[in-house]
């Protein structure tokens, strides 16, 4: 494993977020300015060199935004980029007001957008090519007189090359000939692979001697190979989007890029410390945008360093760098052992581990977890999705009893269909907590809500702890075997005491005791993180 580089990063290679502009083009996600403020903390706090913000005089959105980062946003490792075009055709740049848009923007670097496929000038900007050298020319040496950086984006770049190769070459020329300080070549219709992209990279850098940059759609779902690839060629810029949020299937990742770069690489692409960063700042910008991080993306995801057979734990057991290939606290994530049917000896030891639980090398005890896992998954329960679950049962297996905080007498819900259409659920819970016995009756939008309302009336009293609880996610599924209504049903439980959040397992013919089951475990799992001690 490669540790990072200890010299702060400089202007030889540059890590370019797009984010703001080409990421907010995925279909779902819909930006305010705050949240493009928001995002732009993030990611100069994680250290990017560049933040492309959006496109000033395009909309009034991006417009406030540029005025409001310049007022809001102490840029402390990135700079600000506004995005736009060349000139039209047949104009001045001086004389453009979508030029003079960027300028207005105050951002020190300027991304223009350039056509570098002979079709797409002839047919979509409806000139010719040599008028479109002169846009790019004209445009580039008006910013460069301004004093601004300016960055061009070839796009189409690859598909043009094909087409003509000479004519995209000679747009390359034209922008750096013009002071561009980087040529970016665009693999705008994502259709790539890294081989081609080498290649093409490689040929375009040996024959224009140009500075060069790459960025990658993932259509082909190899935007992130193909930035690697391009590197390998000699670019010196990379163009990502974090958690390769884009159009139609998205961009490159900037995650798994800037840690390949560092840890594989050796290059240092970000300041001291902050590729431990990297797995905060990734959900932390997926909870702007309102969507779920994926478990499963490289470096980042929850998943990503989730081990579940007993052949890999065995190894992991002896030096986790058997099944991983870094050290997951590089990136700031965490190694997880996940106990299920496939679970060994080895899974369950280092997931008690993982949880604070000594074993104490009891083999006998071990192996009967391992046997009550086995048993409880063949009905239907998932302890790699139940943490809190396994560790209850785990926890009871230790001290030789359940954990317990109430013993629950009976529990009934009630679901009234009214002639005029309303519908009323009603819940009882009758318990014994601290040797008192509790009736609590609650309503609720459902019949498991008002369980849920139940039960909390039933022990906040003698718990308090239990206010801050809340239920946040609730999932259901119907397992294979019986048909229909008699089908087996599982019920997964998310639940948060406002630091923290925990899931919990349900299994049963009913929903509603499946349910019940998945609730106990919520509010004794909620109460043991709170340190209340368990009943005798």
């Amino acid at each position: 494993m490669t540790e990072t580089a200890t010299s702060e990063p400089d202007d030889s290679f540059h890590v370019f977020d797009t984010t703001l502009r080409d990421g907010a083009q995925r279909e779902g996600i819909n930006l305010t300015v705050a949240d493009k403020l928001a995002i732009a903390r993030h990611l100069d706090d994680f250290g990017v060199g560049f933040i492309e913000g959006g496109w000033p005089g395009a909309n009034p959105r991006d417009t406030e935004f540029f005025a409001r980062a310049r007022a809001e946003v102490d840029f402390r490792h990135a700079q600000l980029v506004a995005f736009g075009a060349t000139r039209r055709a047949g104009a001045r740049a001086a004389e453009d007001p979508q030029v003079k848009a960027l300028l207005d923007s105050g951002a020190p670097v300027i991304t223009l957008v350039a056509k570098s496929h002979d079709r797409h000038v002839e047919l979509a900007l409806r000139t010719t090519l040599d008028e479109n050298l002169e846009m790019v020319r004209d445009t580039v040496s008006h910013l460069r007189a301004q004093g601004r950086r300016v960055f061009v984006d070839c796009e189409h770049f690859f598909d043009g090359y094909r087409a003509n190769p000479e004519y995209a070459k000679a747009v390359v020329r034209t922008a750096a000939e013009a002071g561009a300080d980087v040529v970016i070549l665009c693999d705008t219709n994502g259709g790539m692979l890294p081989a081609q992209v080498h290649a093409v990279v490689a040929t375009v850098l040996a024959d224009t001697g140009a500075r060069l940059g790459i960025h990658a759609q993932d259509d082909t779902g190899c935007a992130v190979a193909n930035t690697l690839a391009a590197v390998d060629a000699g670019a010196t810029h990379v163009q990502c989007t974090a958690n390769g949020y884009g159009e139609r299937v998205g961009n490159a990742n900037l995650f798994p890029v800037v840690a390949a770069l560092e840890l594989k690489y050796g290059k240092k692409v970000l300041p001291d410390g902050k590729l431990r960063e990297t797995t905060r700042i990734s959900h932390a910008i997926a909870e702007v945008v309102n969507l779920t991080p994926s478990t499963h993306q490289p470096y980042v995801g929850v998943s990503a360093f989730a081990h579940k057979a007993g052949l890999h734990a065995s190894a992991i057991k002896v030096d986790p760098d058997l099944y991983q290939h870094i050290a997951p606290e590089l990136v700031g994530n965490t190694m997880r052992m996940l106990v299920s049917d496939m679970a060994g000896r080895a899974s369950i030891e280092l997931k008690g581990k993982e949880l604070g639980i000594d074993l104490g090398g009891d083999r006998e005890l071990v192996g009967r977890v391992v046997e009550r896992v086995k048993e409880r998954e063949l009905k239907g329960y998932t302890y790699e999705a139940a943490d809190a679950s396994f560790e209850l049962l785990l926890r009871g297996e230790v001290e030789g009893r359940p954990l317990k905080y109430f013993d629950v007498e009976s529990w009934r819900a009630i679901v009234e269909d009214r002639p005029d259409g309303t519908h009323a659920n009603e819940a009882t819970v009758k318990l014994w907590a601290k040797s008192e016995r509790i009736v609590a009756t609650a309503e609720g939008n459902g019949p498991v809500n008002a369980l849920d309302r139940a039960l909390r009336v039933a022990l906040e009293k003698i718990y308090p702890q239990l206010a801050a609880l809340e239920l946040v996610d609730y999932k259901v599924r119907i397992l294979e075997g019986k048909h229909g209504t008699q089908s087996t049903t599982r019920v997964l439980i998310s639940t948060s005491d406002g630091t923290g959040e925990w899931s919990t397992v349900g299994v049963a013919e009913n929903v509603i005791a499946a349910s019940w089951q998945a609730l106990e475990d919520a509010y004794t799992y909620g109460l043991l993180r709170a340190g209340v001690e368990p009943a005798q």
